[in-house]
């Protein structure tokens, strides 16, 4: 099954999966091909093992828009399988057409840093908010290109998850 995951920038990477006899799960990701095996600790974390090689992954939101949590880093895409997509064309609700503008938290933390203003323009992969969350900084992205209408939150700010940032219209 062939996924498209989308990161912040606008970057698709295209990932193919299959999932072999021996109960492995093969991976080509650009041309690139791993072997992978997934175990579900009592952590919370999944480990995957690529290539031989161990690795915890800790998710967080909801598919089709997920956080991931990896050797000390946090990512953020949207991943949709091909028929996802495919559903999405049909009923002419494709992901950039989604959204409402509105750019809210992912998660509940603390707003360090509001990078726009109201009036600025933006591109996809314009910085506008850093929040702090589980010790981690997590910078948030324009998806579109547009205006920043309304900046609902200063730095300092403590916000739950969901909570509105900022407002941009195409």
């Amino acid at each position: 099954m062939k996924y498209f995951v989308t990161f912040p920038s606008g970057q698709e990477k295209v990932v193919d999966v299959v999932h072999l006899p021996t109960g492995e799960i093969q991976v080509n990701v650009d041309g690139r091909q791993f072997l992978a095996d997934a175990l579900v600790s009592t952590s919370g974390a999944t480990s995957m093992r690529v290539d031989g090689q161990m690795v915890d992954l800790w998710m967080e939101g909801t598919p089709p828009d997920v956080g991931v949590i990896a050797l000390g880093r946090r990512f953020y895409a949207t991943a949709e399988s091909e028929r996802m997509r495919a559903l999405a064309d049909a009923t002419h609700n494709k992901a950039a057409g989604r959204g409402d503008g509105t750019v809210t938290s992912p998660m509940p933390g603390r707003v360090l840093k509001v990078l726009v203003q109201e009036g600025d323009a933006v591109a996809p992969g314009t910085p506008l908010v850093v929040v702090e969350a589980m010790k981690m900084e997590n910078e948030l992205f324009a998806e579109s290109v547009g205006t920043v209408t309304k900046v609902h939150v200063v730095p300092g700010t403590n916000v739950e998850g969901g909570a509105k940032l900022v407002e941009i219209k195409a």
